[in-house]
């Protein structure tokens, strides 16, 4: 059974920072492409950086050079990076590991970016 759990939200003040975890058990890690995503309130999850499992990332482009994705496969961990907070980046933020044809996803963890 594979399992994320996704650690690191809070309040922060617009042009704070904080970093996000996703702790990965129950599979190879090393073989999952990985990926952040959030939803805002009343608004459609959306993809907000990816990561392969060779270590490619793609951003999207509201957050491009602001955030930053990254693995660690030897503590099954991905990461986010996020620099230059927004009012706009408020939001409950998913993990998710793709293997093939099988997703699995985070619980969550809110991100709340305000004065």
């Amino acid at each position: 059974q594979v399992q994320l759990v996704e650690s690191g939200g809070g309040l922060v003040q617009p042009g704070g920072s904080l970093r996000l975890s996703c702790l990965v058990s129950g599979g190879i890690f090393g073989f999952f492409a990985m990926g952040w995503y959030r939803q805002a309130p009343g608004k459609q999850r959306e993809l907000v950086a990816a990561i392969t499992s060779g270590g490619s990332a793609n951003y999207a482009d509201s957050v491009k050079a602001r955030f930053t994705i990254s693995r660690d496969n030897a503590k099954n961990t991905v990461y986010l990076q996020m620099n230059s907070l927004k009012p706009d980046d408020t939001a409950v933020y998913y993990c998710k590991a793709n293997a093939l044809h099988d997703d699995y996803w985070g619980q969550g963890t809110q991100v709340t970016v305000s004065s």
